[in-house]
């Protein structure tokens, strides 16, 4: 058997087969690499420019706080871009107005003219209204389907045909803002109920609260309005009535209908009241859609009698926390003032120069 000779053309392009599989073995997934690299560019670009936010959105309720977070515990500091609020305060109440009645001086203001609802701070003018008038509050008042809201349908605790002490329904308007109780403060006014909110104005312009008007004494209507620097005047006014102190600085009552019935707890809607960690001297908070959240305060803040409103806030416990904020600016300010030897002087115009 003869052996075969090797042919050398077979070895070459056998050669040439292996040189071009290694050169492929290269070229190709560095080329694939390449595209890889390429599409992963461009979806980042993509996702960057998806999560960009156009510069025209607006800014006014960005921020909002958890509904279940603690609310004795300060909430981080909202990031607040209008830079219309003195240096290390920041709100989320759209209009604000903080007073110190000590020293005569506007410490702080946002928005302090713009006319707003006012909802539940109604309640107030309410019961100056039937505190001046000097109406007996230990007459009894019948609850009647005309006190019923059958504007918004709110739940009430007062049944139809239950009698209260006026002094009752006075306590349940102010400390737990019961709608129906502030209805029928006014409807068993002598007057009526139109002339009882017709002297809830004549007693907003004798203050000298220009933006203010009322067309009910419960605040579920919304044309109820009146702005942050009006509402000052107004809780420095009810603030001279003792029983508007002591009904709404209350945590809680037990109230039951004079002719029997079952009694029922009434709780402060303000949570600042309740906790008992702040020297309160008036309080009265206020919720409708339109009015966002709303608070309204004195209080003795580092031994200084200090007015705050907060409007419009949003967010279950905003208005709560914005009032800690401003307590904490407040005494952080009264002790950078001492640290300084710092006194303020009294201004000559109340409730109208700014600090």
């Amino acid at each position: 058997m003869i052996a075969s000779t090797p042919n050398p053309k077979r070895f070459t392009s056998l050669t040439q087969l292996f040189f071009m599989l290694a050169l492929l073995a290269f070229i190709v997934p560095e080329s694939l690499m390449v595209e890889a690299n390429a599409a992963e560019t461009s979806s980042r670009s993509l996702t960057v420019a998806l999560h960009q936010k156009p510069h025209s959105v607006s800014t006014r309720h960005r921020h909002t706080f958890n509904s279940r977070a603690n609310p004795k515990v300060l909430a981080p500091e909202p990031r607040d871009t209008r830079n219309d609020l003195p240096d290390g305060l920041s709100l989320l109440s759209n209009a604000a107005y903080i007073y110190d009645e000590t020293n005569q001086k506007v410490l702080a203001d946002r928005n302090p003219d713009q006319v707003q609802p006012i909802a539940s701070i109604t309640k107030l003018m309410t019961a100056v209204v039937t505190l001046q008038e000097g109406l007996p509050l230990d007459e009894l008042i019948e609850i009647e389907e005309a006190d019923v809201d059958k504007l918004r349908h709110t739940h009430s605790l007062l049944k139809v045909g239950t009698k209260y002490s006026r002094r009752d329904l006075l306590l349940m308007a102010l400390m737990a803002s019961e709608n129906r109780a502030a209805a029928a403060l006014g409807r068993s006014a002598p007057e009526g109920r139109d002339g009882f909110i017709a002297k809830m104005n004549a007693v907003a312009a004798q203050l000298g609260m220009d933006h203010t008007h009322f067309e009910d004494t419960s605040g579920l209507n919304g044309h109820n309005q009146s702005s942050a620097r009006d509402l000052a005047l107004l809780v420095h006014f009810s603030a001279g009535y003792p029983l508007i102190h002591e009904f709404t600085t209350t945590p809680q009552a037990v109230i039951a209908p004079v002719a029997g019935g079952r009694p029922y707890v009434f709780r402060n809607t303000n949570m600042l009241v309740r906790q008992g960690q702040w020297d309160v001297v008036v309080s009265k908070t206020g919720f409708i859609n339109e009015s966002g959240q709303c608070l309204v305060m004195q209080a003795r803040i580092d031994g200084r009698l200090t007015t705050m409103v907060l409007l419009d806030s949003r967010g279950r416990f905003s208005r709560i926390n914005d009032a800690q904020r401003v307590r904490k600016w407040l005494e952080y300010r009264a002790v950078e003032q001492a640290k300084l030897g710092q006194g303020e002087e009294k201004s000559k115009s109340p409730l109208r120069t700014r600090s």
